[in-house]
């Protein structure tokens, strides 16, 4: 039987292994198998050569009690050994529930998902917490089958190996070969669950502040507990055990906290001793309790704590106290109204109450936007875009308020709510805007040819020389209004008169929007200040969006897939959020501002134009449907709807 499961090892190639895994990490979340933690019978030494830095932690089988479990963690320099007990309960009807110390819970992942979400130690005599998951780099069976090897047993006794025994064996490798210089083991993002969309018990930005980011499979470095299985292997005469490759897989998961580092999960810390705890052989658990650490020691936080982290960014030394009274650490303002005020807007082209759309008043505002060339107006609108979402002249006060550093970050979790209105109020206000300097050009065809051609220009300035891709889709709305796209006349005009903005239009910049709806088409990271963040707005505030159609998440072909691409750029919305300022700032470097323009593409003056001073204050949903019937009017007064009578 030995010398079997020996030459099954050795004649599986790397990328069945490595398939098996993954199969492993998609199964079902009731299965404890999909998750990256979870290490299998593995011995007790082993472990604790795993578990490298403080905090970290991984889940085996108890070898000493068959159907246990154990949590291995490292606090500061010593290695605990929590057992998890698998009891029957019944309660009406008998269920089986997970004890450690006096608490029980209805799944493994559960307790696990608490206790690092919390940071509730584990064990409450050590003070021992779970920080970051330590995950394993090969299939379950691979482990087995080793350890089945190295200790001299002829098959394995694991739970596991007994549920799939009735299963076809799957491979498992070994390269032929290889000495243990070339074994490059890869620690792959693990965390299982294929399902779509779950509830997360831990955001992955606590897991990311506490210990380490996320990383794609076969990012991690050497995992130096299964290169020394592999040196016991050859030293016993058989051939090294090699490690799969990096894998593809991405996981999403509803325990993103529990996904490995992309650069210091498993990596011997220099200041941090070897574990002193050999490998036994016989696979046992040895003596000894659990919680197993020196008494009369003081537990103390592990050193790259999160609140250490907020303190060092406040200038304070780790360990100070707060200076002026003030405290380490302060919860976000959730803000309940927003920051868009056009009752107490004060402005030098508006009187103090004015009536919806001044003669006037308009009239200065299309006698400004003649002045400016549409590269100069891009860069107006692009510095008031920012300024609104929070990417520029953003303080260190704001930050604090805000709990995040940029408020592209902060549009994506749910106490940025009322900034999220405030970027849909800014962008309908824009595109309506724009939309009535078109409409309201009351000249020859010709002349409204020509401001529709600038308008265009304005799009593509905003889209290619700005980045500033919420910015380009208000200028698009506005062009796609049906008041706009019904001018026949007008358009057939634009491509007698400027047939080149009329392809600009045509075949560039209105499949590029389409794309960027549907998620097909992405702006350039590194010359982005603003992305795309219309349908992300939407999605999370879909009761306050308005639009003229459906949406392309409504469509039941693509929808699902559309509604995710959505989301995981918003994920990369707010991770980039530094990126983007730094993009927005070189745009404007050395950019000179008027004043007056600057408050044509302010949003609360817009609002006073549009609805008056008393009107810009009232119903949302009520304002857009009366100026959609304005806009129509006007767009009927330049070009009157062709009767059925007259075809």
């Amino acid at each position: 039987m030995n010398s079997s499961l020996e030459k099954y090892l050795l004649d599986s190639p790397p990328e069945k292994l490595r398939k098996e895994l993954e199969e492993e990490l998609k199964l079902s979340s009731s299965d404890l198998r999909s998750h990256g933690w979870y290490h299998g019978r593995i011995p007790r030494g082993v472990s604790e050569t795993l578990v490298l830095r403080s905090g970290d932690f991984l889940v085996r089988d108890s070898l000493a009690n068959a159907g246990d479990y154990v949590i291995s963690c490292r606090w500061q320099q010593d290695v605990v050994h929590c057992r998890i007990s698998k009891v029957l309960v019944k309660s009406g009807q008998t269920k089986v529930q997970f004890l450690l110390e006096d608490e029980t819970f209805d799944s493994l992942p559960t307790l696990i998902r608490h206790h690092a979400g919390t940071g509730r130690p584990v064990c409450p005599r050590s003070g021992a917490q779970l920080l970051c998951p330590v995950n394993r780099t090969v299939p379950l069976r691979y482990l087995e089958a080793t350890f089945a090897l190295a200790s001299g047993r002829s098959g394995s006794h694991s739970p596991s190996a007994q549920r799939g025994a009735h299963i076809k064996r799957r491979s498992v490798t070994m390269t032929d070969g290889l000495t243990t210089e070339k074994i490059i083991p890869h620690s792959p993002s693990t965390i299982h669950h294929k399902d779509a969309m779950r509830n997360c018990a831990l955001s992955m930005d606590q897991i990311q502040e506490m210990r380490c980011p996320l990383s794609p499979v076969g990012e991690a470095p050497l995992s130096p507990a299964y290169t020394s299985i592999s040196r016991h292997r050859h030293g016993s005469g058989g051939r090294v055990l090699a490690v799969i490759p990096p894998s593809p897989v991405m996981r999403r998961s509803s325990e993103p906290h529990l996904s490995p580092s992309s650069s210091n999960n498993n990596v011997v810390c220099s200041d941090m001793p070897p574990s002193a705890h050999g490998c036994p052989s016989d696979g046992s658990e040895g003596g000894g309790s659990y919680c197993e650490l020196r008494p009369g020691q003081p537990p103390t936080p592990p050193s790259k704590s999160y609140v250490e982290r907020l303190r060092v960014e406040e200038g304070r030394a780790p360990g100070s106290a707060p200076t002026d009274g003030g405290e380490s650490f302060t919860l976000p303002l959730v803000e309940s109204s927003s920051c868009l005020r056009p009752g107490k807007y004060q402005s030098a082209l508006l009187p103090a109450e004015n009536k919806p759309l001044e003669m006037g008043v308009l009239k200065r505002v299309k006698e400004l936007l003649a002045e400016v060339d549409p590269k100069t107006a891009a860069k107006h609108i692009t510095k008031a875009d920012c300024t609104v979402a929070r990417i520029l002249g953003v303080t260190k006060e704001m930050q604090r308020m805000m709990g995040v550093g940029s408020g592209l970050e902060l549009l994506t979790l749910p106490h940025g709510h009322q900034l999220r209105l405030d970027l849909l109020e800014r962008f309908y206000t824009m595109s309506i805007m724009m939309a009535v300097d078109l409409l309201g050009c009351t000249g020859s065809t010709e002349e409204r040819a020509a401001l529709l051609y600038k308008t265009i220009q304005l799009a593509a300035e905003l889209k290619s020389t700005m980045g500033n891709m919420f910015g380009f889709a208000a200028i698009m709305r506005a062009l796609e209004l049906p008041q706009i796209s019904r001018l026949d006349q007008t358009w057939m005009t634009l491509r007698q008169r400027h047939t080149e903005g009329a392809i600009l239009y045509e075949k560039k910049l209105k499949p590029f929007m389409k794309g960027l709806n549907e998620s097909k088409e992405s702006s350039v990271l590194s010359s982005t200040s603003f992305p795309h963040v219309v349908p992300v707005l939407c999605l999370l505030e879909k009761g306050v969006a308005v639009g003229e159609g459906p949406e392309p998440w409504d469509t039941s072909e693509c929808g699902v897939d559309v509604v995710m691409s959505h989301l995981e750029a918003a994920r990369s919305i707010a991770h980039h959020g530094g990126l983007y300022r730094t993009n927005a700032e070189s745009k404007l470097h050395d950019f000179q501002e008027r004043v007056e323009v600057s408050e044509i593409f302010c949003t609360e003056f817009q609002m006073r134009l549009l609805w008056g001073s008393r009107g810009s204050e009232g119903s949302q949903t009520e304002r857009y449907e009366k100026f959609d019937k304005v806009l129509t009017a006007l767009s009927h007064k330049l070009e009157p709807p062709v009767r059925h009578s007259e075809l």
